[in-house]
């Protein structure tokens, strides 16, 4: 093995839910991300109730961002969400920005740059998305994102979509 496939990097991803308990969909997916294989996670954020993004009708949301150290390839690791998000039910090739019984998705992996078809890093909806960045700067405001500077000084628009902590 090589000393750069041995090495921990720094991941964070995007949590998010609306059928089916949102709340518990979004804690169990913590505790799978807990158990991903090569990798730790060493962060969470608080939950966030959201309005819905892109202008379909459906329920409120519930999000939040974990904070991964992982020696899997950005790849492995999308895998890895993916094989999650199906067996919590997740069926893919629905309506864009539609219902999820869970969407996990990889916002930021060290500082690489990946612009594939199937894999785009850093995720390219992160300075549009108020229930991405106002749960990622709770738990990593200096992350520096590349392309887009620190996580702290990108401006947030807390009222669109509507967006609270979930006490």
């Amino acid at each position: 093995m090589s000393p750069a496939a041995r090495q921990w990097r720094p991941a964070y991803i995007g949590i998010g839910s609306n059928l089916y308990g949102p709340v518990e969909q979004v804690e169990t997916a913590f505790g799978l991300l807990e158990k991903l294989p090569k990798s730790r996670l060493v962060a969470r954020s608080l939950l966030y109730r959201s309005a819905p993004f892109g202008g379909v009708e459906q329920p409120d949301f519930v999000n939040a961002v974990a904070a991964l150290e992982t020696q899997l390839d950005a790849r492995s690791l999308l895998e890895q969400l993916q094989h999650i998000e199906q067996s919590r039910g997740r069926e893919r090739g629905g309506q864009r920005w539609g219902p999820r019984v869970i969407d996990l998705d990889l916002l930021v992996y060290d500082d690489v740059v990946i612009d594939e078809p199937d894999l785009t890093v850093p995720h390219p909806g992160i300075a549009e998305r108020n229930f991405v960045l106002l749960p990622l700067r709770e738990i990593a405001p200096e992350l520096e994102i590349p392309g887009l500077g620190r996580v702290d000084s990108i401006a947030v628009n807390e009222e669109e979509p509507r967006i609270s902590r979930i006490e």
